[in-house]
């Protein structure tokens, strides 16, 4: 469990994809009261696919680090295979079993990530 630990810590400290998008298809955040972290999501859609995707937030270490992962996890990937990630697949992508109040913080960025889709598509008519 040590290793997963070691990399959580690396993707918080050196976050991936960690920016603000210029004129991003997706912006979407998500807060969590209970802690105050704070995640938002950007992406740029071409087709169906995730083609880029950047995130911004404050929070601890699981929201931020998740944030990170889950960033260079969905490049490429459908908008439907990201609607279907659910919270094992978070679970799985941190590689550490969390709490309740933990597994909130770690939702964040896929929550906010999805509720993006969920506009998109419901602009476009999908």
């Amino acid at each position: 469990m040590n290793i997963y630990k070691e990399d959580l810590l690396d993707h918080y400290k050196n976050p991936r994809n960690c920016r603000t998008m210029l004129e991003p298809d997706i912006n979407s955040g998500e807060y969590n009261p209970a802690c105050g972290d704070r995640v938002e999501i950007q992406a740029k859609i071409n087709g169906q696919f995730v083609k880029e995707v950047s995130f911004t937030g404050n929070g601890c270490v699981v929201s931020l680090a998740t944030a990170s992962k889950l960033t260079e996890v969905c490049i490429n990937k459908s908008l439907n295979e990201i609607l279907n990630f659910d919270d094992n697949f978070v679970i799985s992508l941190i590689g550490i079993n969390l709490g309740p109040t933990r597994i909130k913080c770690a939702l964040l960025s896929l929550q906010a990530l999805k509720k993006g889709i969920d506009k998109l598509n419901s602009k476009h008519g999908l």
